[in-house]
């Protein structure tokens, strides 16, 4: 799921780019595009301090660059001024996700649910305890479900229990829920992936390599289907076909230096 402000500052940042001088497409011009936006967004802070918009362009702006503690202070600014705003609590969790730091995220969900129970919200943290092995995911999948807001909401919950049970180790249940999943959303590739990964680490190469191979046709141009089609073959030393798998990973993925190492240790066997 995209989040709603950063799709708010990618349209805004567009629309920015259009109005500069025309270049290349590179991306060291696209990096000096990013900074000068940044900067005139900084600049229109300075001149506005009180516009909340204008505040959360930035910390959407300074997330996207990965410099998050400059994030978090215009994102503290806001809250000192409005705590009871669900939609700053929740912006700040996604940031807090974004920075690594659980704890954080995990504290700034609970608070924006406290003002709000959104689907987002629960769906943000239920993921987070899920990851920790703690059953609350499940709960919060639960009441999510509760809301009957469709099937792609159901999808999300389904997932989300799905990592629960594979990260505490129930693999029945863990391929049922994304199994449960994927009936609700067949495009739901993270799904896939996840349920291919249980066979993987059960060693079980081949049901792995079924999955990705299929999940390939779904979306041929996830990165991701095609590195863990490298890694089952890589697993069975079957190298040439791992080889060609990561490349055509690599080729998805932008010179992901993890595909790239993938690359260089399968050919040197």
């Amino acid at each position: 799921m995209m989040k709603p402000f950063i799709a708010i500052l990618l349209i805004l940042f567009m629309c920015y780019a259009c109005q500069t001088e025309q270049d290349n497409n590179s991306a060291d011009a696209n990096a000096k595009r990013f900074e000068a936006y940044i900067q005139m967004l900084s600049a229109q802070v300075a001149q506005h301090p009180d516009s909340v918009g204008l505040r959360l362009q930035l910390a959407a702006a300074y997330d996207s660059a990965g410099e998050f503690s400059k994030a978090f202070i215009q994102m503290d600014t806001l809250l000192a001024k409005d705590s009871a705003n669900y939609g700053l609590w929740y912006n700040l969790g996604q940031i807090a996700e974004d920075a690594k730091d659980t704890a954080k995220a995990m504290f700034s969900y609970d608070k924006a649910l406290r003002i709000y129970p959104s689907p987002d919200a629960l769906l943000s943290l239920a993921n987070l305890y899920a990851e920790q092995k703690n059953q609350n995911a499940l709960i919060l999948s639960q009441q999510v479900k509760d809301f009957g807001l469709g099937r792609e909401t159901d999808a999300h919950a389904a997932f989300i229990t799905g990592i629960y049970y594979a990260r505490t180790g129930n693999i029945e249940k863990a391929l049922a829920s994304f199994d449960n999943c994927i009936a609700n959303n067949y495009t739901y590739m993270e799904a896939y992936i996840e349920k291919g990964l249980v066979y993987f680490d059960a060693q079980q190469y081949q049901e792995a390599l079924n999955i990705f191979v299929f999940a390939s046709t779904i979306n041929a141009l996830d990165a991701d289907t095609y590195y863990w089609q490298g890694r089952c073959y890589e697993m069975m030393h079957i190298n040439d076909s791992a080889a060609l798998r990561y490349k055509q990973s690599l080729n998805l993925s932008r010179n992901d230096s993890v595909v790239a190492a993938a690359i260089q240790r399968v050919e040197k066997k």
